[in-house]
């Protein structure tokens, strides 16, 4: 039985043990990287296994996307190879998305495979005219609007938003 918790400090080091499996040091010089950096994330997420190892995790940043205003950006997504199929990836995507919508946030950002995110509502279209600060993809930069119309017309530069972090302090 896998559980999907809130992330707390001790999965620190298994998360970032998981993200370095799933997607190697060339994940820090990802254009979404430079959205994460130093900061908190606004919601996170593990799944831990009945032993309470941790094979999967998400989470989601504050940003602004352009001129739709505050937003999220999800991401990454990781799951352990082993358990990769087994519908962890989908319970976490689905927690993180309920407790988006629940903390009232209009829209979710993410680069990613539509093929797979579109079963969440995702799609390119919502981001056509947004812009991450470096190179990506166009077609795998995607959107969801969880209040109708969110991102309608949103154009612009997305910037990260939200708490960092300074040292060992957080700030706002």
């Amino acid at each position: 039985m896998v559980t999907i918790c809130a992330e707390i400090s001790s999965d620190i080091a298994p998360r970032e043990a998981l993200l370095n499996q799933a997607f190697g040091q060339k994940r820090f010089r990802k254009t979404s990287e430079k959205l994460r950096t130093n900061r908190m994330p606004a919601l996170a997420f593990t799944a831990v296994d009945e032993e309470g190892k941790l094979i999967g995790t998400i989470r989601l940043w504050n940003i602004i996307a352009g001129s739709a205003g505050s937003s999220l950006l999800l991401g990454p997504l990781a799951v352990e190879s082993q358990h990769q199929n087994s519908g962890i990836g989908r319970a976490l995507m689905e927690q993180a998305i309920f407790a988006a919508r629940n903390m009232g946030a209009d829209s979710i950002l993410l680069v990613g495979d539509e093929p797979y995110y579109a079963r969440f509502g995702f799609c390119a279209a919502l981001a056509r005219s947004l812009h991450l600060p470096g190179p990506v993809e166009r077609h795998r930069f995607l959107g969801l609007e969880l209040e109708s119309q969110a991102l309608d017309d949103a154009e612009g530069l997305v910037a990260a938003s939200g708490e960092f972090i300074v040292g060992d302090a957080i700030a706002a």
